[in-house]
């Protein structure tokens, strides 16, 4: 089996190291890609380019993972490479014909956020994203996420329409955070059940579950095959 982690926003690779060494422990081949996140010429299109080319030399059954912006790419890669499963993580789940700018507006994600940010008593509406991505992830973590800066994302894969007609014929589960502050749970429930027609999995952790809870991550990727 191999895995194709496709990060979020920001475009690194990094954000997947600590579930790719649970998934080579397991003998299984992770493939973390970097995506050109600053380039402004470089569309979900270029995204999945760069995906796929990755894992061309895939040898086995393809397992496609998308970490919150990533589950734009995901699908798309999932649509042109044989691929046995595809799995998205706190995702921005697409819509066809939708561009992902107007996403945020269509699903309600604000006032889905001001409300839990005030069902867990924070006292603030606006969300910081030091604090609010990193609550959850173990202190060395985030010293260490500190040395990996990621650049400015680009708002160019945000401008054009979702490229894809339909879904992708793939089989397809959505792992969704329990404490993730960006995209609340019972927002990922109502979002997966209109856009997808499906339950999430709900796991440990925050938007960053892959840092926070990498072995939840991997077993849950482990169970794909």
């Amino acid at each position: 089996m191999t895995f194709l982690l496709i990060p979020g926003a920001g475009g690194s690779a990094w954000y997947w190291h600590r579930v790719v060494a649970l998934l080579e422990q397991h003998g299984e081949r992770a493939v973390a890609v970097d995506l050109p996140a600053d380039d402004d010429d470089a569309d979900l299109i270029t995204y999945a380019d760069i995906a796929s080319t990755a894992v061309l030399d895939a040898d086995g059954p393809l397992t496609v993972v998308g970490q919150s912006m990533g589950a734009l790419t995901a699908p798309i890669v999932a649509e042109r490479l044989p691929t046995a499963a595809l799995v998205l993580l706190n995702p921005m789940v697409p819509r066809p014909g939708e561009s992902p700018g107007q996403w945020w507006a269509t699903t309600g994600q604000q006032a889905a956020q001001v409300a839990y940010f005030r069902e867990i008593g924070l006292g603030r509406e606006e969300f910081d994203f030091v604090e609010d991505f990193f609550h959850d992830v173990p202190a060395e973590v985030r010293a260490e996420a500190e040395k990996h800066p990621e650049p400015e994302q680009s708002e160019t894969p945000f401008a054009g329409p979702w490229p894809l007609p339909d879904w992708p014929d793939v089989p397809t589960r959505v792992l969704a955070g329990r404490e993730d502050r960006l995209f609340p749970l019972e927002f990922q429930r109502r979002v997966t059940r209109e856009r997808l027609g499906l339950e999430v999995e709900v796991i440990p952790g925050g938007h960053l579950a892959a840092l926070s809870h990498p072995d939840e991550v991997a077993t849950r990727l482990l169970r794909a095959e």
